[in-house]
């Protein structure tokens, strides 16, 4: 489903030329959930961009569905990501000026779906906001923001998920809430999972884990379902 070729990220700075990404090479199956893991400054947000489509990539590709990001424009890549790609933020990046049923409804929508209404009402109720459908996000907690941006990344049925760091601004218990949540709807949709994040025993919670240092993939470890299953029950 994601194939990244020799990935390369660099950037301009102050103190002359960096390099975030240094020849990454990954390939991610349908349907496989798979952690990027790596502290700080490790290059590992730069990757989820680049794999998503929202930057480009100084040399080398990434194919999505076997579609080559390389060889499309910004316009090109927004209109894949549409029909490709689902997306939940540490931030989470609901438009303040609707509620949280039509922040839910707006990817459906632009999809042309006239169920829109009823599909968001419905993933609302998945994610235990049934009653707050008419909420706007300065009214709800963050962990209740957090569950309206999944619903949202859910409606649109797009068959690749990326969540970069979606715990980082709740409190742990919340936080535990929200990756069980996670994990229940994307098995449901049978989605492929790109998981941003620094704590290792989230990232167990994948099958897989790929670790970033200074830009480069050091390890790639595939867990057992055992294990995997003892972490989801931790």
């Amino acid at each position: 489903m994601i194939q990244v070729q020799n990935l390369v990220k660099k950037v301009d700075t102050s103190e002359g030329e960096l390099t975030i990404l240094k020849g990454i090479n990954l390939d991610i199956a349908d349907g496989e959930a798979v952690a990027i893991v790596g502290a700080s400054g490790s290059g590992k947000s730069t990757l989820l961009g680049l794999m998503a489509g929202l930057d480009a990539a100084t040399s080398g590709d990434v194919l999505l569905d076997g579609n080559s990001l390389a060889s499309l424009d910004e316009e090109q890549r927004a209109l894949l990501r549409g029909q490709l790609v689902g997306f939940v933020f540490q931030s989470f990046q609901l438009l303040p000026s609707l509620t949280a049923l039509e922040n839910v409804m707006l990817p459906i929508e632009l999809k042309g779906d006239e169920q829109a209404r009823d599909k968001a009402r419905q993933l609302l109720e998945r994610v235990g906001l049934k009653d707050r459908w008419h909420h706007y996000p300065n009214q709800l907690s963050g962990g209740e923001q957090q569950r309206v941006a999944i619903a949202r990344a859910f409606a649109s049925e797009a068959p690749i998920l990326f969540a970069d760091e979606p715990t980082g601004n709740l409190d742990t218990a919340t936080g535990s809430r929200i990756i069980e949540l996670l994990f229940d709807l994307n098995r449901e949709f049978s989605t492929t999972l790109v998981l941003v994040t620094h704590d290792d025993r989230l990232a167990q919670k994948c099958g897989r884990a790929v670790r970033l240092v200074a830009g480069e993939i050091v390890s790639d470890e595939k867990f057992s379902d055992e294990k995997a299953g003892a972490q989801l029950s931790a």
